[in-house]
This record gives structure tokens, C-alpha cells and sequence, in this order.
């Protein structure tokens, strides 16, 4: 396999979600997705104005997150927020499914609390929406079922976790992730990667975007020209 150092931008969502982020830094982060073209830069819905303004003349998306970072909110209420976020000008979405609901047994209420985010489709047909499932928390069934149930809801990404909790991306987990939903909808990587190798490990693995906080740093790794 085989990248340059665009192409790799062009897959890692640059990423700020701490509570105690400021609208400097936030602005710093839409800097440095400029500067080193990176898909996204992703950011809690607070700050979607202040992100659509700073990229607003650029190609590197917004995305926020929705129902962040537990994912128990209502259906009704992630949908608003995430209609709110696209009007604020978010061009992607990265939502945390309701795991208690799935880790209930309750199927049903967690796909349509993912088809209530995904239905935000409406105001703009090209919004991503990927849906965050925490893997720490899951069983490789559950990991499993939980991918059926994202790609039967029309989504575009499952994702793999916040970064906040117990487990990050998994090479193992990636590769199921990937048999599961196949080449219809996308695989992120979200959680503990914080070097080149790590980065490349998932991307062979099976996914096709990376969110981290350490994207510049991994980047910079990389030659300028290529690399395998």
C-alpha cells in the first residue's frame, strides 16, 4: 500500500472534542486542517459556526459531533441537534448510537435512533453521517449485529469509538468492522492512534478515514513525497 502525504490528509478528520476547548483553539484547528488539507476538522456542535466561518473558503469539511459522548439523548432530540448542525453549516456528522439501548437488547430503538440522525439527510443529501459504536464496550457479536444495524439505517460511516472511554481503534476489530458492512458504506478509526504506523495499520485494516487529535504529528511522519 501505497500513499502520499495528500492522500493521507485527505483521510484523517483533525479532531478537538474536550470539554474545556476554546474558540482559539478551535480556530488553531481549522488552521492547521488548512494548512495540512485534512478532511475535516471535527468539533462539538458549540462550535459549528465558529468552524463553518474558518473554513467556509476552504475544501476541509465541518463535522460535529451529535449526542456526545454518552449517546443516551433522545431520538428526537439527537435529530434536532444534528438538524441545528447542519444548518450551522456541519457537512458531516459524527454521532454515538444509544448503547444502552443496545446493550438492552433493544435493537429496534437503536436502529431508529440512528435513522433519526441519518433522516437530517433531508435538508442536504451529501451530509455524512457516521455512527460512533464504541467498541470497548461491545462482545465481536455485538460488534457484529451493531454493524447490520448501521448500514441497514442508511448511514455512511460506522465508527469505531469517541476516544473518551475504555478502547480505542483495534486492527482486529477494523477488520471485522470491514467484513461486516463491506465496501457499501465507510470504516473510521477513532481512538488512541498517535503515530504513522499505528495510522497505516488501520488504513490496511480496512479503513477509509482516521480521527485523532494527534493528526499533524502523524502526518509530519510521513515524507512529503510518499510513503508505504
Amino acid at each position: 500500500m501505497k500513499l502520499t502525504r495528500q492522500e493521507l490528509a485527505k483521510m484523517i478528520d483533525h479532531t478537538l472534542i474536550k470539554p474545556t476547548a476554546t474558540k482559539n483553539e478551535v480556530k488553531q484547528l481549522c488552521r492547521e486542517a488548512k494548512k495540512y488539507g485534512f478532511k475535516c476538522a471535527v468539533i462539538n456542535p458549540y462550535f459549528v459556526t465558529l468552524a463553518h466561518n474558518e473554513l467556509k473558503t476552504s475544501n476541509v469539511k465541518v463535522c460535529s459531533t451529535i449526542g456526545f459522548p454518552m449517546g443516551a439523548t433522545l431520538p428526537e432530540i439527537k435529530a434536532e441537534e444534528a438538524r441545528k448542525a447542519v444548518e450551522f453549516g456541519a457537512q458531516e456528522l459524527d454521532m454515538v448510537m444509544n448503547i444502552s439501548a443496545f446493550k438492552s437488547g433493544d435493537y429496534e430503538a437503536t436502529q431508529k435512533d440512528i435513522e433519526a440522525v441519518v433522516d437530517v439527510k433531508h435538508l442536504n443529501p451529501n451530509t455524512i453521517v457516521k455512527v460512533i459504536i464504541e467498541t470497548g464496550f461491545l462482545t465481536d457479536r455485538e460488534k457484529s449485529l451493531v454493524c447490520r444495524l448501521v448500514k441497514e439505517s442508511k448511514a455512511d460511516f460506522v465508527k469505531t469509538s469517541t476516544g473518551l472511554f475504555s478502547g480505542g481503534a483495534t486492527v482486529e476489530d477494523i477488520k471485522l468492522m470491514r467484513r461486516i458492512v463491506g465496501k457499501e458504506i465507510g470504516v473510521k478509526a477513532a481512538g488512541g492512534m498517535r503515530t504513522l504506523k499505528d495510522t497505516l495499520a488501520m488504513i490496511e485494516a480496512g479503513a477509509n478515514r482516521i480521527g485523532t487529535s494527534t493528526a499533524i504529528k502523524i502526518i509530519e511522519e510521513m515524507p512529503k513525497k510518499q510513503a508505504s
